[in-house]
Formats: C-alpha cells, sequence, structure tokens
C-alpha cells in the first residue's frame, strides 16, 4: 500500500512545509469563518480560536444577523448576514457569503448552522457561486451530503467528517464500497485510496485515536497523543489555515496541520 503514509507527533511526513510557513503576518493568510445560529455559536469560536493558534494571518467571522446582540459582547470584528425568525441564516445572507468570501483566501463553514431549509438552500447557491477554498464540518457536512453528487467535483473543497457522515456520504454518491462503522484501520484507509481516488473531495476523518487523511488517493494517518471526543472543529481550523498557506500542496498541508 504505497499510497499509505504514516506520521506521528514527533515524525512529521513533510518538514519542510512546516520550516518554510510564513513569517509574517500579511503573508500567513485571511480565513472567513461561518456558522452559527440563535442556539449556539461555539462552533465559531473555537474555530477562530484554533485558527490563531495554527498561525492564521487574519480571521473574520460572519454570524447571523440574530444573534448581533449577544455576540457583539464577545466577537468585537464579526460581520453578520440576514436571518431566518428561527435565528439561523436566511438565503438573504447570500450576498455576505460570497463578498466575505472574495476577501478571504479560504472560507470555513464551522457549523452549528441548526437545522433550517433556507440554510440548505443558501449553502447549496454559496457552493454553486463561489470560487473560494472551502472546508466543511460538523452539521455543516449534513448539508453538503444531500449536494454531493453535484459537488463532488468541486475543486478546494474539504470534508471534516465523521465516519457515520462518511458514511452517509458515500451512500449519497453512490459508491460500490462501504464505510462500515465497525471496519479497522487498514480497510479505511483502502477504503479511503479508492473514494478519494474517484471523487475529488478531500477528506478528514477520525478513527479511534488516528486522524486519516486522504487526498486524491493517497492517504496519512497521523496518531493523537490522546483520543479526543470533540475534534472536528479544531482540526477543520488546523487544516483551513495550513491549506491556505500551501494551495498547491493541499495533501502535505492537511496532513501537516495534524502536527
Amino acid at each position: 500500500m504505497d499510497y499509505w503514509h504514516k506520521q506521528t507527533q514527533d515524525k512529521p511526513l513533510f518538514e519542510d512545509l512546516i520550516w518554510s510557513r510564513p513569517e509574517n503576518k500579511q503573508t500567513r493568510g485571511k480565513l472567513l469563518i461561518i456558522g452559527g445560529n440563535s442556539f449556539g455559536f461555539s462552533a465559531v469560536g473555537e474555530a477562530y480560536h484554533a485558527a490563531q493558534i495554527a498561525g492564521i494571518g487574519t480571521a473574520r467571522v460572519l454570524l447571523p444577523e440574530a444573534i448581533r446582540k449577544v455576540v457583539g459582547l464577545v466577537l468585537e470584528h464579526a460581520e453578520y448576514g440576514a436571518s431566518t425568525p428561527s435565528g439561523s441564516f436566511s438565503q438573504k445572507a447570500l450576498g455576505e457569503w460570497l463578498d466575505n468570501s472574495m476577501w478571504a483566501d479560504s472560507v470555513l463553514i464551522a457549523g452549528d448552522l441548526g437545522r433550517n431549509s433556507e440554510t440548505a438552500i443558501l449553502v447549496e447557491k454559496f457552493l454553486e457561486k463561489s470560487s473560494s477554498a472551502v472546508t466543511i464540518t460538523k452539521d455543516a457536512v449534513d448539508y453538503f451530503i444531500p449536494l454531493a453528487k453535484t459537488y463532488h467535483a468541486r475543486p478546494n473543497t474539504t470534508l471534516v467528517l465523521s465516519l457515520a457522515q462518511l458514511q452517509k456520504l458515500a451512500t449519497a454518491l453512490g459508491f460500490d464500497q462501504a464505510f462500515r462503522l465497525g471496519m479497522d484501520l487498514v480497510q479505511l484507509v483502502d477504503t479511503l485510496h479508492d473514494f478519494t481516488a474517484k471523487y475529488r473531495l478531500e477528506i478528514i476523518t477520525k478513527h479511534l485515536e488516528v486522524v486519516v487523511v486522504s487526498v486524491g488517493g493517497e492517504v496519512s494517518t497521523s496518531k493523537l497523543d490522546q483520543d479526543k471526543e470533540i475534534w472536528r472543529v479544531s482540526t477543520a481550523a488546523q487544516a483551513s489555515t495550513w491549506r491556505l498557506q500551501n494551495p498547491s500542496k493541499p495533501f502535505e498541508a492537511l496532513t501537516t496541520s495534524l502536527i
């Protein structure tokens, strides 16, 4: 299995990316973080914090207008988009999503979007109209899965998802192999190799204490120092940061982001 690359915390696979990181804040890139609804916006705050630690140059947050009064006390420089009566993003927020994405080098849809049909339409329209590199995680992946047949070939699209979500994604795409929750690591690596060789999507998932990256048929595994129950948002923020700083090396960047 020459497509399987193993990484540990003390032995990164692509050290050159670590040593060649931009030192100047102005050249470390701009990340737009989208998410939140009136019942929760912790994913956005977690992503913003993780991106800062990962070395982003500038991060901007975009939230639904419905939570401006609450978030304004916590995040001074947040941007806001139109919201539904229930407090999720409405279709009318498309302009804010697109305008802010043009400012950024990459977009992270961090989750906590809530369950709303208008938000689902918004996500679809954004993916249709935007050419930005996009990372999607948490419940935002659930919005993407029904759109997968249309957008599986979209360039620069990274999904940070649970194994259960990966299983649903493969089913939605009609992939001829199953991602079983009880599969061992070797089986997961082999199946992901086939999956990303067929579909353009960049995948990050977790199996027990191992995080798995797969891009274009290449697969890396990175063993965690300790198993993390809550991992998707911080991992997505790290991945977005490294990915935008190394746009021509997605597999290497996503793998190195885990160190």
